[in-house]
């Protein structure tokens, strides 16, 4: 069994969260401008202001991730298929289970965020990723977790951020089977108890691993599933 709060702390360094933090905040707040500036209606505005806050947050954190020892998936590309991850996912080994890390926004805190190509290619890793004939720290292996940095943006102060938390996604891409505050979450570097902030599934953040291959579908495969980028 794996405890999901334990193997995050494990593999993240709470300095790399607390700089995504900044970074991300300091990004909307960019985006905010720069979209008030464009000579639009205020609709067209704020559209376009939400793609260059999702683009300018997605720069930062890759800039952070690699800063803080995050290994870039090779090639983007998943392994067991030759479905290209259009997001920059980052791999960062733990102790004994290793975390691939992924940037996403929410329309509203604890909503999960849109399914694309590369978010459903990335949550299957939760359940069915099998051991590779690759080695090194940068690629995936069996008992990785995919897992979300989720920002949400403060709909009645522009610039500002509501919400950013730590979140992972079941494979089926229904629910969060894991998601906490990044406040509360930040709580466990320091020993103290967390704060329950959703169930984590039944057995309290805890997933077992299929012993078993499960045959890969492709996510444009997938009746439910949303081909387009964010």
């Amino acid at each position: 069994m794996i405890d999901i709060r334990k193997a995050i702390l494990a593999a993240l360094k709470k300095e790399l969260l607390l700089d995504l933090e900044d970074q991300l905040r300091a990004a909307a707040l960019e985006a905010s401008r720069a979209g008030a500036a464009l000579p639009m209606n205020p609709k067209r505005r704020r559209e376009a202001e939400g793609q260059i806050r999702f683009r300018l947050q997605e720069e930062r954190y890759e800039e952070v991730v690699q800063q803080h020892g995050g290994h870039l998936l090779p090639d983007g590309v998943m392994w067991g298929t030759d479905l290209k991850v259009f997001q920059p996912f980052a791999r960062f080994p733990g102790p004994d289970t290793a975390i691939i890390l992924g940037f996403a926004s929410m329309s509203e805190p604890r909503k999960i965020p849109p399914k694309n190509q590369s978010r459903a290619a990335g949550v299957t890793l939760n359940v069915s990723l099998q051991a590779s004939l690759f080695d090194g720290d940068d690629c995936p292996k069996a008992t990785d977790i995919f897992v979300l940095f989720l920002t949400a943006r403060d709909r009645r102060q522009a610039g500002m951020i509501e919400e950013i938390a730590i979140g992972v996604i079941g494979a089926d891409y229904k629910d969060f089977i894991f998601y906490a505050s990044l406040d509360d979450f930040i709580q466990g570097y320091e020993g103290k108890p967390a704060v329950p902030d959703a169930p984590d599934g039944p057995d309290g953040a805890k997933v077992k691993l299929r012993p078993t291959r499960k045959r890969f579908v492709a996510p444009e495969e997938q009746p439910d599933t949303e081909v387009g980028e964010e």
